[in-house]
């Protein structure tokens, strides 16, 4: 493990630390936005941004992956800070804030729930999710991305935000487009620097140095009510653990929260990581990453962070630039420190207008343009699931998205499967009829598994072979008891064979009576299953 550590550091140092640079930049006005999303101050954004990144790029399961403060769990904090908020005005003591002091008690609860996931070894499960889902999300996540860069295209005068117009507009494209142009034409040229941060810079300079009045990440801050990015170390939350008070009455909110984060979390740092798994060829551990995951969320609310996961948009940046170690997140989650400590004036003159420029070559990096070309190709049910799944995703949230869709796949693979058990019948020289069962014996499939037998017209022996079947779960064994106890009231003899050592323990354990039944053989099925071997350290 360590050996590996060290070797995700050195592989490439360069290009690490030049990509983890580009991802902080393009982290800020992220963060900020989430921020103010949440109803909280910006600052506290940042610090969750830092927090996550420098733990999960250190301990995570997928070296390269960026984490930080996201929207998807923002949306779920507003009501939390809100209702905390309310409760803390109307205290005999009124308590400034209450809300986000309800956030970081509520991030330690999270923390632990995703840790203990990650001990549970629930990561795997994402292998679970279908290809058909996982378009779906890229093509959501995509869309979603991209809209809300367009809230970038409108101005803040007098407490009033409205759509840019004439000269205004023709400049914030002109320098979204020159963004745009120079990260696709400087990968043809050479590839030794990211072209994201050689376009954040060239077009930066051209802003600064052409004196061209345009939205900038200082002015962003501000329009949204914030002071700017100066700040200093994250300080220890020592008073949170003095208003558990507070709370009486209210941990229903707490927990429910909680339970809703971490899974908010979970589900796209998996789905996350499994999408840089495909673009890298590699292998991460999910488990490893529940784990991270969970220990930075609860840094964030002894440290005064907002929490967060993994981010998708980030994540593709680095990847595209060259960021594949650990030290590229590691990069970015310091240097996004050091503007805050150091660097505020000069990244708050960074132009809006570079940054959704970036955004836009992620956005079409993202997006699976190849679902246009197989939505015909692949069954219906499938294209229905990825069209649904995009749709959910911008619609609602990706958490819903990807549990509907994984919902839907399931409800078609059960209905397939349901119609698809067979029962070949033949007869031996002995007079004994044989059921040759073909197909998987679960809840779907037992209505037509049990229309197979004809037990008052069957010879007094009766076989039941399941060489190519296998008791799935606990209504395909109470159709089995089911059938066995017809032909045994009837007076007639029936035998179960080619039963898998786990089927077999299945079946005596629901009912002891069945090893009257089954017949062992020395060429009954096994079958493997899937471990968490694969899970690797990485």
């Amino acid at each position: 493990m360590i050996r590996k550590t060290i070797k995700n550091f050195t592989q490439n140092p360069k290009n690490d630390i030049l990509s983890g640079l580009t991802v902080a930049l393009a982290l800020v006005p992220e963060a900020v936005a989430f921020a103010f999303v949440a109803g909280i101050d910006p600052l506290v954004g940042l610090y969750g941004a830092f927090m996550m990144g420098i733990v999960t790029s250190l301990f995570g399961g997928r070296p390269g992956m960026i984490s930080g403060a996201t929207g998807a769990m923002a949306v779920v904090m507003v009501h939390l800070i809100q209702k905390g908020n309310e409760v803390g005005s109307a205290l005999d003591t009124p308590i400034d804030n209450l809300g986000l002091q309800w956030l970081f008690i509520t991030l330690l609860l999270v923390g632990g729930i995703q840790i203990g996931a990650g001990v549970l070894r629930l990561g795997k499960f994402v292998r679970l999710i279908p290809h058909s889902v996982m378009m779906g999300f890229v093509n959501g996540l995509a869309i979603v991305i991209f809209l809300s860069q367009l809230g970038m295209f409108k101005k803040t005068v007098d407490g009033e935000s409205s759509w840019l117009q004439g000269t205004e507009l023709m400049v914030m494209l002109g320098l979204v487009l020159l963004t745009m142009a120079i990260m696709f034409g400087l990968p043809k040229l050479t590839k030794k620097i990211p072209s994201a941060l050689t376009a954040i810079i060239v077009v930066a300079a051209i802003v600064i140095f052409g004196k061209i009045d345009v939205s900038t990440v200082g002015s962003f801050i501000r329009d949204g009510g914030g002071d700017g990015l100066q700040g200093a170390l994250p300080s220890f939350q020592d008073q949170i653990f003095t208003l558990f008070y507070t709370l009486k009455g209210h941990w229903s909110i707490i927990l429910s929260t909680a339970f809703i984060l971490a899974a908010v979390g979970l589900i796209e740092s998996l789905m996350t990581l499994s999408l840089i798994d495909e673009m890298t060829e590699s292998r991460g551990s999910g488990n490893r990453e529940c784990v991270a995951q969970g220990g930075a969320n609860i840094l964030n609310g002894l440290f005064g962070g907002m929490g967060g996961c993994a981010m998708i948009g980030q994540s593709i940046i680095n990847i595209n630039s060259g960021g594949r170690g650990r030290l590229s997140g590691a990069t970015a989650a310091i240097a996004l420190l050091c503007f805050v400590l150091f660097g505020a004036p000069l990244i708050e003159q960074i132009p809006i207008a570079a940054l959704v420029g970036v955004m836009f070559m992620v956005v079409i990096g993202t997006f699976a343009w190849s679902s246009f070309r197989i939505l015909h190709k692949i069954p219906k049910s499938d294209a229905f699931v990825l069209i649904a799944v995009s749709a959910i995703t911008v619609w609602q949230d990706l958490a819903i998205a990807v549990i509907a869709g994984v919902i839907m796949s399931a409800l078609t693979f059960a209905w397939k499967n349901a119609t698809m058990i067979r029962a070949r019948k033949s007869v031996k020289e002995d007079g004994t009829k044989v059921y040759e069962i073909w197909g998987p014996l679960f809840f779907g499939s037992t209505t037509n598994f049990l229309t197979k037998f004809d037990v008052r017209n069957d010879p007094d022996n009766v076989e039941i072979d399941f060489i190519e079947s296998k008791v799935s779960d606990h209504s395909g064994v109470e159709a089995m008891r089911g059938i066995v106890n017809k032909y045994q009231a009837a007076g007639k003899k029936v035998t179960l064979t080619h039963l898998s050592p786990d089927c077999k323990a299945l079946l005596l354990k629901r009912n002891p009576e069945f090893d009257q039944v089954i017949q062992d053989s020395i060429d009954d099925p096994r079958y493997y299953v899937v471990t968490d071997i694969l899970d690797s350290e990485v």
